[in-house]
């Protein structure tokens, strides 16, 4: 998340990073590398000295092998002197020796063992031709060094790759630093993130910058009595900027940032979370004032108590040690403590409650001004062409969290150097939102032409009912070119951003979602497997506005339907209904008679403008995509703007055959049921002005 950093820097007197303190910067494992490849190459060097100096040594000392030979030259006189050292006699010539060889001495290895002869000829020669002799005792300790070498290898190689991986902080395992911290040390010089680089939270940024201002000035928050809060909850969708926030905190306090993740804490092994959150918040306080950063706290903050069999016990000691050091602080400790979620409702209540995370801040997905000034920040990372009107494109981008407009312009700048452009252009930018929602054109796909006559008549059913019923959007694209998962697609986009849906604007949806499969059955005879989608849709809307949102007369405004919970999660494996059997025959009869209702009002819509269904159907077969004003302008003046030009040739539509008309239906979707065209894919369905009926 951060940059690395050593967390053992040196501290001042107040417990923070000196950064003019030279000589006690921290040596991390670039210093140690340095240092040991400095003896390596001195112990190197040394030998070749030593190995140099031995050589020259014995260049100068006559190598002698005939013992005859040795005899010879110590009768005659040529020896002054003589050392003997086990077997080998090393000699030194005198000075009537005829050196032509220039040598000092010379050396020969005696006979192992020696007889008595020899021995008292040395005796006799040394006396009669007075030669110095010296015995010396032969030392052990190179046999005993040459037996300890392959010993002193081993211990080498186990230290090396046994030990000092243990022992190191990021080596395999690390087994002998279980219990220390994983964080990361972080400090102003670090973080080139600031609170300029963060917009379209205003609301939450305005609230952590009061923590900056008050490690900065505690006295003047201190001044009335009052006291910052201990810990700060940042809770959001995911994208939306929690974890930038922080690091902007980082890059703006001048105090020490610890930044850890969730799962550094939990461990296989029982106890090593709860001493890595000792050790964590003991730094902490050594280095008062400052900020500790857990992200992703949900992955230790759970529920305790709750799933089968009880609770994970590494991860509820863990939090419980969390609970405590939170709950342990003085209040002149000056400690803050952040965490970040996107999964609030697992969090224990403990972690919730006042006096630990006191202050929950809510980052949410940003408005149409918020994705403007989103936009702005990171279009200055790119070069973007002066006509483009990022006002225009945040309308035309709602749902979207600050990552997904990030991605976006970097998605538009592959595409225009894929085109050899000098800048970012508008069309690049609208490209890369459609390939970011719904997914990359595929162009190569060969579909046969019925399929694509049904696929044209699929589409153009929602986007007629799109037209025609007031309460809902407007389509924005209506499109039969293969993008992602589904084969044709009709793009739905508010047109500004909603929070909240009425009654009529529910069954509207719901009428439209059954567009394409009566726009089938009107013109094919059939239906095909692609409205599966669009059937699901309608009926999680229908038994929502049932079940959850009081919008039935016989039922009233009574919750039926439980909360969706795992039994992980869950306080309870067995729950019994919250309704009897005769109301759930009620829900089910009220569901269908909503479904039926909506369906009935969508025939005789497309009925009455069956005209029109023909011709954007054929208009769709040319031109393979039309854009929400140019369907606008169809359903007026009959035919497109002179401007657009046709992409093929349409051929006549061929007519089922008898008996044999869902056959062809079948293969829309390749054997498999396909999402329908007119909803978005199932991994970015929000995009499509809440398409989902959670999220209405």
């Amino acid at each position: 998340m951060f940059d690395e950093d050593d967390p053992k820097e040196p501290q001042n007197r107040r417990g923070g990073v000196d950064p003019n303190d030279d000589r006690k910067a921290p040596r991390g494992p670039g210093f140690k590398s340095s240092r040991l490849l400095f003896l390596i190459i001195f112990v190197g060097v040394l030998l070749a000295a030593v190995a140099g100096t031995s050589s020259q040594i014995n260049r100068r000392t006559e190598e002698l092998q005939d013992w005859t030979e040795f005899r010879t030259r110590v009768e005659k006189g040529y020896v002054e002197s003589m050392r003997k050292t086990g077997r080998e006699f090393v000699c030194t010539f005198s000075p009537i020796y005829p050196n032509k060889e220039n040598f000092d001495k010379f050396r020969i290895i005696g006979p192992e063992p020696m007889t008595d002869a020899d021995v008292q000829w040395l005796n006799e020669a040394s006396q009669k031709y007075r030669i110095k002799w010296e015995y010396v005792q032969p030392s052990q300790l190179p046999a005993i060094l040459v037996s300890l070498i392959p010993w002193v290898l081993i211990f080498l190689i186990i230290y090396f790759f046994v030990f000092r991986q243990l022992r190191g902080p990021g080596g395999p395992g690390g087994v002998l630093s279980f219990g220390k911290s994983k964080h990361q040390l972080i400090t102003k010089d670090k973080s080139k993130k600031t609170f300029k680089d963060v917009a379209g939270i205003d609301e939450a940024k305005e609230e952590v910058q009061e923590l900056v201002g008050f490690l900065k000035n505690p006295k003047k928050f201190q001044r009335l009595g009052g006291r910052i809060p201990k810990g700060v909850l940042l809770i959001g969708p995911p994208g939306t900027g929690k974890t930038l926030l922080a690091k902007a905190i980082a890059g703006e306090a001048d105090v020490p940032f610890f930044s850890i993740s969730g799962s550094d804490f939990v461990e296989m092994f029982v106890g090593v979370g709860a001493s890595r959150v000792r050790d964590l918040f003991q730094q902490a306080k050594e280095n008062s004032p400052c900020i500790i950063f857990l992200d992703e706290i949900d992955a230790v903050g759970r529920r305790r108590g709750t799933g089968l069999g009880g609770g994970h016990d590494e991860r509820e000691q863990t939090l419980n040690e969390i609970l405590v050091q939170m709950d342990g602080f003085d209040s002149d400790e000056k400690i803050i403590v952040m965490a970040a979620t996107n999964r609030p409702d697992v969090l224990d209540p403990a972690l919730l409650r006042p006096g630990r995370f006191d202050r929950h801040v809510y980052v949410d997905l940003p408005d149409i001004r918020g994705r403007e000034q989103i936009l702005q920040v990171h279009a200055r990372k790119y070069k973007v062409s002066s006509e483009v009107h990022l006002g225009t494109l945040a309308k035309a981008t709602p749902m979207f969290s600050g990552a997904d407009l990030e991605n976006m312009i970097n998605e538009a700048a592959l595409l225009a150097v894929a085109k050899d452009k000098d800048a970012i252009e508008m069309e690049d930018l609208e490209e890369a939102r459609d390939k970011v929602v719904w997914g990359r054109e595929k162009r190569s796909r060969v579909m046969d032409e019925a399929d694509r006559w049904v696929t044209a008549y699929h589409e153009a059913g929602h986007a007629l009912l799109g037209m025609y019923i007031p309460q809902v959007d407007k389509p924005h694209k209506v499109t039969i070119m293969p993008r992602g998962p589904s084969l044709g697609a009709t793009h739905f986009l508010p047109e500004k951003d909603v929070y909240n849906r009425t009654r009529k604007q529910l069954l509207g949806q719901i009428m439209v979602a059954f567009g394409g499969r009566i726009a089938e059955e009107m013109f094919v005879g059939d239906y095909s497997t692609g409205a599966k989608a669009d059937i699901e849709m309608a009926t999680n809307i229908a038994r929502k506005m049932i079940c959850e949102w009081g919008m039935s007369d016989k039922l009233g405004p009574v919750k039926y339907l439980e909360d969706e919970e795992t039994v992980f999660l869950g306080r309870e494996l067995t729950r019994s209904p919250l309704y009897s059997a005769s109301t759930g025959q009620l829900i089910d009869q009220e569901v269908r008679s909503t479904i039926d209702d909506c369906y009935r009002e969508a025939q005789k819509i497309l009925e009455a403008h069956r005209d029109d269904i023909e011709l954007v159907a054929k208009v769709l077969m040319e031109y393979e995509v039309i854009s929400g004003e140019e369907l606008e302008f169809l359903l007026k003046e009959r035919k497109l703007p002179e401007s657009r030009k046709p992409s093929q040739a349409v051929e006549p539509r061929p007519l089922p055959k008898h008996g044999d008309a869902a056959s062809g239906h079948r293969s829309r979707d390749e054997g498999g049921a396909l999402p329908d065209a007119s909803s978005p894919p199932p991994p970015r369905p929000d995009r499509l002005g809440l398409r989902r009926s959670r999220d209405i």
